[in-house]
């Protein structure tokens, strides 16, 4: 049982949790996950680890509420347990220091991102925030990567903050004005597949982290699976990150689809 110390609301839909875990704390890095069970007879939910306090023993998740798990998750409240939070899993992302990097975050896809600009911030980079969502709610965390950016750039589809476009359109202008060593990209699948076509064609590294059906967490149960390069990879083992440019984004997107 992981106890929840803290809970925040960022917007109706999306909770951020401070939960008890110093083993997980202790051990995780960049790009780790862990998953997740509200009860006994919960499904396991998979969610990135978006920081965490070893001297406290806490991580931080960043919950949607968009299915029955998940609204069981983000009710609870601080005194609350969950189940069970298994981590952290997955490979860590590979940390270098390459120049420029521009990391673009969709929505709850910015939580993820938070660690990986920072440890990109810590081995030396230059790096450039995009944050995108559909209006002024729904970012999240601007706060946060703020110290670890050297700029944040803000896009919302309908302009109620920042500049009014897709994440794309961030993206490309910093492209246009400056040499872009490598982009990470993380939220939606549509999202990250229309951000790697467009670095496909200015040829810059793309590291995406990709969000599919997971059970296990473990590789055995194949529900993860996805096509890199034309071979059968799993995210849960072999991920969640990957090279944009190599992944089947529409056998992806069709596989997301089979709970609809």
């Amino acid at each position: 049982m992981n106890k929840i110390l803290e809970k925040e609301h960022f917007s109706e839909k999306v909770v951020k949790l401070i939960v008890e875990a110093p083993a997980i704390a202790k051990s995780r890095k960049a790009g780790h996950f862990v998953i997740v069970r509200a009860c006994e007879h919960g499904e396991r939910i998979p969610l990135t680890i978006a920081d965490a306090d070893p001297d406290r023993g806490t991580i931080m998740l960043v919950v949607q509420d968009v299915g029955v798990s998940s609204h069981k998750i983000c009710s609870l409240e601080p005194g609350d347990c969950l189940t069970d939070v298994v981590g952290p899993l997955g490979q860590a992302t590979h940390i270098a220091n390459v120049g420029t990097v521009v990391c673009c975050g969709g929505g709850v896809g910015v939580a993820p991102m938070l660690p990986i600009i920072k440890a990109m911030k810590q081995a030396g980079n230059r790096v450039i925030t995009v944050l995108a969502a559909r209006t002024k709610d729904l970012i999240i965390l601007e706060d946060q990567v703020a110290p670890w950016s050297d700029e944040v750039i803000i896009m919302t589809d309908d302009g109620s903050y920042g500049t009014k476009g897709l994440v794309t359109a961030g993206v490309e202008s910093v492209i246009k004005r400056e040499k872009v060593d490598q982009v990470v990209t993380i939220g939606p699948a549509i999202m990250m597949k229309f951000v790697a076509q467009l670095t496909k064609g200015y040829d810059i590294p793309t590291m995406c982290s990709l969000n599919t059906i997971m059970v296990d967490g473990t590789g055995m149960c194949g529900a993860c699976r996805i096509t890199v390069d034309g071979k059968t990879r799993f995210v849960c083992i072999d991920g969640p990150e990957f090279d944009a440019h190599k992944v089947n984004f529409d056998e992806m997107l069709m596989r997301l689809r089979s709970y609809n």
